[in-house]
């Protein structure tokens, strides 16, 4: 992982030198034709999680930058990656975020494609180890959500959500080779949904202060092709309290409930780099979880800041039964601002939960 964390470092510190020595060519594509209007960021992908073991790609964050925007200084832009991991995993996404009526509307949405050898202990927050069985699963997932802006910071819409999961290989004898796993013989999800927020943050990248509160209900019905029919009701908090010019004290709580049929797929799963650093994602899943989460982030340099952070969370089976038996997790680690003139930046984590568990992680901007 020195290595790892060696190579990642000179990445990061060459790709700026080699955008000012060469016009800005980390700017540029011959391809893509980017000017005036379109800068394109090239972001290295080099990673190690418990999910993945060693994971290599690359990607990129198109901004359009010549539109005209009354939401702070946001602009439209589209992230997107492909991935290569030790396990034999393919990841590629997309990530667009694009804005219209001077920033009025949006659509904030995703795309990916996955074929992902993966880890199952069955369901329940208390499952063993000696549960642990190999499984291969191919996925396509797309959500689109399209909001209306009521100035300055409320938001509201509605999404729409399809899923089509399809085990390609299970461990013979094993849970999900049984049938008795909803979900088991394959998913496919589609619904729509509702959301309402309120976002004052400065940014969506690397927030420096303000709140971020997310209501969205959404459900999957047979009537639109699904073959499972469930719904669920997320609760996102955020907030964000600058200690200083250098410091910043970031927390968050999430909440996902579901009810009906819901397959293993798309139950609340605990772990990953984003919701819970330091267990394997989908360690252990349910149909409802919360995660509590604080992080406390330094600016050491103007493009180089530190943080650390800890947490607690579970899954179960009935939400009036939370707190019955917490994971907790703490870590820390880096953040590298890619350029001086965007907010984009990469972050290479470690996290220490219990009973063993732990994890290296590295993304493209902050966890939340």
């Amino acid at each position: 992982m020195r290595k790892v964390f060696l190579f990642i470092m000179i990445i990061g510190f060459a790709l700026p030198s080699l955008g000012q020595s060469r016009d800005k060519a980390i700017l540029r594509s011959d391809t893509l034709k980017t000017g005036k209007n379109l800068k394109l960021i090239g972001i290295p992908v080099v990673f190690s999680t418990p999910e993945t073991g060693f994971g290599f790609g690359g990607g990129g964050q198109l901004f359009f930058t010549g539109e005209s925007n009354t939401f702070r200084d946001r602009r439209s832009n589209i992230l997107f990656t492909g991935i290569y991991t030790a396990n034999s995993q393919i990841v590629l996404q997309a990530l667009p975020q694009l804005y219209f009526g001077r920033g009025n509307y949006y659509l904030d949405g995703s795309y990916e494609f996955r074929i992902y050898p993966n880890k199952f202990w069955g369901i329940g927050n208390d499952t063993p180890d000696s549960n642990e069985e190999n499984y291969d699963m191919t996925s396509h997932k797309l959500r689109v959500d399209f909001l209306k802006r009521l100035p300055p910071s409320l938001n509201f819409g509605l999404r729409f959500n399809f899923e089509n999961h399809e085990l390609t290989e299970v461990e013979e004898g094993g849970l999900l080779d049984s049938g008795g796993i909803p979900g088991s013989n394959g998913a496919i999800i589609v619904g729509l949904g509702a959301i309402f927020n309120l976002d004052t943050r400065d940014q969506v990248e690397d927030p420096h202060g303000g709140y971020y509160v997310n209501f969205n209900a959404q459900f999957s019905s047979e009537n639109f092709g699904a073959t499972h029919g469930f719904n669920r009701f997320i609760t996102d908090l955020r907030a964000y309290y600058p200690l200083g010019e250098k410091s910043l004290l970031a927390a968050r709580v999430y909440v996902e409930n579901n009810y009906g049929d819901v397959p293993f797929q798309a139950k609340s799963q605990f772990g990953g780099g984003n919701m819970a650093r330091g267990y394997f994602q989908g360690r252990f899943i349910d149909d409802h979880m919360y995660v509590i989460t604080a992080e406390y982030r330094y600016r050491v340099l103007p493009r180089f800041s530190l943080a650390g952070f800890v947490l607690m969370g579970e899954v179960t089976d009935i939400n009036q039964q939370y707190f019955q038996d917490p994971k907790l997790s703490a870590g820390g680690g880096v953040r590298f601002k890619i350029l001086k003139q965007q907010n984009t930046l990469v972050r290479l984590d470690i996290g220490i939960g219990e009973d063993g568990n732990s994890g290296f992680y590295f993304g493209v901007n902050q966890a939340f």
